[in-house]
């Protein structure tokens, strides 16, 4: 993404336990627009008693319509992602929260400053082999001109698998490598999740490198806690009913509860793209 001059975060971090509440309560000035967001996102402001950080404000009144996504609305998707990412622990979606700004209703999220591209990972490389190096996993293989072909690979990297596994649950259709935000601390976020939680199966990732092989333990035990939480009378449900419909909500349980039958990443099936295009 692209943002107008950078604005520096005066006393707010990600691990802030307050900075939902400065998103939103704080007073929102739009900066800049992000221009090759497919929805209208501007890049904003947000103050509050003397902390001041840099946030997206996406109104619900710029979203394009869907004709997959019949019910609710994106904004509420991404916040609903995020307090799914933060039931599971693992902190990938940053602070996420649904209020009124100059536009209207939106989602209004944390601005996250990337790492300088020396000190980032490769996360997403295009090889020139029939099979990945120790350390990657494969894709598939992508046309590169001339009728050549390369191996498109991720990284075999926990912060990567971890995100595998919640946009599993969340049923993320549009998980591309530019929705990957590494961090000069070492962490890793996940961005633009407009298009998750339909009752459909409708995974698209280029995450795939992991499928079909057994979970981590560590999976495994986050997932045991989401389907407490997802009970009908668990907190999660309660939090994401003002964000989805009951029956994504049920989904969602329903998704939760195949990985932990599994005990498996979950395949490509078939019927849906299984990887968004661009994939970038």
């Amino acid at each position: 993404m692209s943002a107008p001059e950078r604005i520096p975060p005066r006393g707010v971090t990600t691990a802030d336990p307050a900075v939902a509440d400065l998103l939103a309560r704080g007073e929102l000035t739009v900066r800049g627009r992000i221009r090759d967001a497919s929805n209208a996102a501007l890049y904003c402001a947000v103050a509050l008693d003397g902390r001041e950080a840099a946030c997206v404000y996406k109104p619900v009144a710029g979203e394009r319509p869907l004709w997959d996504f019949p019910d609710g609305n994106l904004a509420r998707r991404e916040v609903a992602a995020y307090r799914v990412s933060e039931a599971t622990g693992w902190g990938l979606v940053p602070p996420t929260v649904l209020r009124d700004g100059p536009y209207g209703e939106g989602m209004c999220q944390l601005w996250i400053e990337v790492a300088a591209e020396a000190d980032a990972p490769d996360l997403l490389a295009l090889v020139d082999a029939e099979e990945p190096e120790p350390g990657w996993k494969a894709i598939g293989f992508a046309e590169v001109g001339e009728g050549r072909t390369a191996l498109l690979v991720h990284a075999d990297d926990e912060r990567l698998r971890r995100l595998a596994v919640l946009d599993a649950v969340i049923n993320n259709a549009d998980r591309k490598g530019g929705h990957l935000l590494p961090t000069a601390d070492g962490r890793l976020h996940g961005i633009d999740h407009g298009v998750t939680f339909h009752v459909e199966d409708k995974l698209r990732t280029l995450l795939w490198g992991w499928a079909g092989e057994p979970l981590t333990g560590e999976a495994l035990d986050v997932l045991k806690a989401l389907r407490g939480a997802l009970e009908p009378d668990g907190h999660l449900t309660a939090s994401l009913a003002d964000l989805l419909t009951p029956a994504e909500v049920d989904a969602t349980r329903a998704r939760v509860e195949a990985l932990l039958t599994s005990g498996r990443h979950p395949e490509p099936g078939g019927e849906w793209p299984a990887i968004p295009w661009p994939p970038v």
